[in-house]
């Protein structure tokens, strides 16, 4: 038992690191290998948060799809995770501003050469 316990965690602590890439509603991949992600269980809206606090990027499984959110706050993201209804709260507080309001992510297209 022993040494199947040791051969196991000699396995695990040589395998490779891989971090996750979602493809989001904006047909975008993100790598979250710098995001902190949290699995929800309390909200029937959300499924997952994973927020990169220095990009100050928010995404969120939402239905069963990934969405971004730019420019989002630490205290927002605080603020969702400690609701009452963290659904309510989204709705709310950070989808409405995701397209042209203060959370939409804008990304810079290299121009098209004629």
């Amino acid at each position: 038992m022993v040494r199947t316990l040791a051969l196991l965690l000699a396995q695990l602590a040589t395998a490779p690191i891989v971090s996750e890439t979602v493809e989001t509603g904006e047909r975008r991949l993100v790598d979250l290998g710098t995001f902190e992600c949290r699995d929800i269980t309390r909200s029937t809206v959300l499924q997952r948060v994973c927020y990169d606090r220095a990009q100050q990027n928010l995404v969120v499984a939402n239905n069963g799809a990934y969405d971004r959110y730019c420019d989002v706050t630490p205290d927002t993201v605080e603020r969702l995770l400690g609701a009452p209804s963290m659904g309510q709260f989204f709705n709310q507080n950070i989808k409405p501003e995701a397209t042209t309001g203060s959370y939409a992510c804008r990304t810079h297209e290299p121009a098209q050469r004629d």
